[in-house]
C-alpha cells in the first residue's frame, strides 16, 4: 500500500480516445479530496490521431514538482501493451506495473513498416506487471468504454485514499448518465486487484 502523504508518482499511459486523461483527473481529484498536494503533468502527442497520451500525477504532503525522470515513478498504469514496454524506463525499482490486457496496433505496424515486438506478455511479466482484462470487465459493468476507470479501480486497491472519496470523485466528475457504469467499472478493477 502506497503512504499518499509521501509523495508518490504515477504515471499513466495510453493511446488517444482511451481515457488516459480523465482517469489521471480522477486520481488527482481523489488525492485532493484526501488532503494532500497533487500536481499534474500532460502529454498529448498526436493523440487525436492515436498517438501516445501519458499523463504524470504526482501527489504527497509537500509535492515540488510535477517532473518523473526516468526510474521514479512508483506505478504506471499503462492502458495498452505497447504503451507499458514504451514507458517501462520510468517505473522504479520496487514499484508497480498494471496493464490493461489489450494491444492497439501503431499505425507503423498497421501499415507493415514494424513489427509488434514478439514477446510482449513474456516481457512485461518480466517485470511483474499485472494484467488486468479491462475492457471485458467494463463491458460487464455497463460500458467497454469505462475500460480506464476499471484500470483506476484497481490502482486505487494500493492507494490508501478510502473508497468513498473515489465513489464521490466519480460521482462529480463522470456525466449522470454513465455514473452508475463506471461505479461499478471502478468496483470491478478494484476487486481484480484485491484478489
Amino acid at each position: 500500500m502506497l503512504n499518499s502523504h509521501e509523495t508518490t508518482t504515477v504515471l499513466l499511459c495510453g493511446v488517444g480516445g482511451q481515457g488516459t486523461i480523465l482517469a489521471a483527473d480522477l486520481l488527482a481529484r481523489a488525492a485532493m479530496a484526501s488532503g494532500v498536494q497533487v500536481k499534474v503533468s500532460e502529454i498529448h502527442g498526436m493523440s487525436q490521431r492515436g498517438g501516445a497520451v501519458t499523463t504524470v500525477v504526482r501527489f504527497g504532503k509537500d509535492v515540488k514538482s510535477m517532473v518523473a525522470d526516468k526510474g521514479c515513478c512508483d506505478c504506471v498504469v499503462s492502458f495498452e501493451k505497447m504503451e507499458a514496454l514504451r514507458n517501462l524506463p520510468f517505473l522504479k525499482k520496487g514499484g508497480f506495473l498494471l496493464v490493461n490486457d489489450e494491444v492497439i496496433k501503431p499505425q507503423s505496424v498497421a501499415t507493415g513498416k514494424a513489427a509488434m515486438p514478439p514477446r510482449m506478455n513474456q516481457d512485461l511479466e518480466a517485470e511483474g506487471a499485472v494484467l488486468i482484462p479491462a475492457a471485458p470487465l467494463a463491458a460487464e459493468a455497463g460500458t467497454a468504454k469505462a475500460a480506464n476507470v476499471v484500470l483506476l479501480g484497481a490502482l486505487s486497491a494500493s492507494l490508501d485514499f478510502t473508497e468513498e472519496t473515489w465513489v464521490e470523485c466519480i460521482k462529480q466528475r463522470v456525466p449522470e448518465k454513465f455514473v452508475d457504469a463506471n461505479l461499478k467499472a471502478f468496483a470491478a478493477g478494484r476487486a481484480f486487484a484485491q484478489r
